[in-house]
């Protein structure tokens, strides 16, 4: 089963979109939508936005107990070299280097990167078999 899109809520827009711009865009992946006065963006590519981030203030802005995880897949090896490293550089913290994760299936390779919210953001090559 597909998943046509998912969104995220964060409590400080400026500094997740500063992340999501610099982590997604070795990806491909941009702004495809604004709303609620750029509270809300949708990234995307050509099809429209598959990953939302949200702004919430008051309660819903308080630290998530169990902060989302989602991967992004990438095209290439380099690709998730190059997602670690601008997701790095724009102040997320490592949660696991681009490498083989052979425990998942035998040709995965992925990187984990906590964002500024604390959510765990993936991207992920599956190499073609032989």
């Amino acid at each position: 089963m597909p998943v046509s899109h998912v969104a995220i809520r964060v409590s400080d827009i400026a500094s997740s979109k500063a992340f999501y711009d610099a982590a997604l865009a070795p990806l491909g992946t941009k702004i495809a939508m604004s709303f609620q006065d750029g509270k809300m963006l949708g990234y995307g590519g050509d099809k429209g936005p598959d990953f939302w981030i949200r702004e919430v203030t008051g309660d819903d802005a308080k630290p998530q107990n169990r902060p989302v995880h989602v991967a992004f897949e990438a095209k290439s090896k380099e690709e998730v070299q190059a997602f670690y490293d601008a997701a790095i550089a724009a102040g997320g913290k490592d949660n696991g280097a681009p490498g083989p994760r052979p425990q998942y299936t035998p040709n995965y390779y992925g990187a984990f990167v906590h964002d500024p919210e604390g959510n765990n953001i993936e991207a992920v090559y599956f190499a073609p078999t032989a």
